[in-house]
């Protein structure tokens, strides 16, 4: 009986020491640190400790490989080839056609060119049909983690990310999006997202998924970026050139943004 009584403390022991292990395991993450000391007086510290003990995270080990040859880094003729192609202008044509409605109304409560924001979503996300090829919890922990030159970058960003789940009960390992941490249809970093982000449908929620909040979003960024809606002028360094440049501050982005843009809107205004 003695022996039995014995065992059971040893267990109860071991248990316990092991639980103590997994806890202050997480608890000297260095990116559940780094978003403490930043997240201070936005989040509960037991929200974070939760959100960083799940057994779903983990480091991405391409991720700093992609960094360190980013598509925006190619040539222009071969950037190009990525995103001026005969099928993406005519998704951007159907996407016109088939959420016409809801494209004017954005268009015209932001006054800012529709078919310019068709193509930005086009590149960004080929219109939604592209936006989900890494979880952004574990895009940002691996930044923090891999990355030294980015760790403040990702800290700020996870903090932005987890404050939206948070405020809007998300599963922080629920949500997809690029290798830099960007998501939904217009590809936002969090940051941008908690910033520009609006509710165009009214239906209380600021969706990075539904094309209204969407488009809405994408139409905000500019207009709040110098977007100039009395102006036609798409050369560059022109307010509509710095306004898109803000997206994404790449040449190339820029230059294949307003070549899609130019052909949606041709071959829409052939039909």
């Amino acid at each position: 009986m003695m022996n039995v009584q014995l065992l059971m403390v040893f267990l109860s022991t071991f248990l316990f020491a092991n639980d103590s292990v997994r806890s202050d395991s997480a608890l000297q993450d260095d990116a559940l640190l780094a978003v403490i000391e930043k997240a201070a007086g936005k989040l509960p510290k037991e929200y974070l400790n939760t959100v960083f003990s799940d057994t779903a995270i983990h480091v991405y080990p391409e991720i700093p490989e992609r960094f360190a040859r980013p598509y925006e880094a190619k040539p222009w003729e071969e950037y190009r080839k990525l995103f001026i192609t005969e099928k993406r202008i005519d998704g951007g044509i159907r996407f016109h056609n088939e959420n016409r409605e809801t494209v004017h109304a954005v268009a015209k409560a932001f006054d800012v060119d529709e078919y310019l924001i068709i193509s930005i979503l086009g590149v960004e996300s080929n219109y939604g049909d592209t936006h989900s090829q890494f979880s952004v919890f574990n895009s940002l922990y691996t930044q923090i983690h891999t990355m030294p030159k980015r760790k403040k970058w990702a800290t700020n960003q996870m903090v932005n990310y987890l404050t939206y789940c948070y405020e809007d009960n998300i599963n922080p390992q629920n949500i997809g999006g690029s290798y830099a941490g960007a998501f939904g249809f217009g590809q936002f970093i969090p940051s941008s997202f908690v910033a520009y982000a609006v509710d165009f449908n009214k239906d209380g929620v600021r969706s990075p998924f539904e094309l209204a909040d969407v488009l809405g979003s994408v139409a905000n960024y500019l207009k709040q970026n110098g977007y100039d809606s009395g102006s036609n002028d798409f050369r560059k360094k022109s307010k509509i050139w710095k306004s898109i440049y803000a997206y994404n501050r790449s040449d190339n982005y820029v230059s294949a943004v307003i070549e899609l843009r130019n052909a949606i809107k041709k071959g829409v205004e052939k039909q």
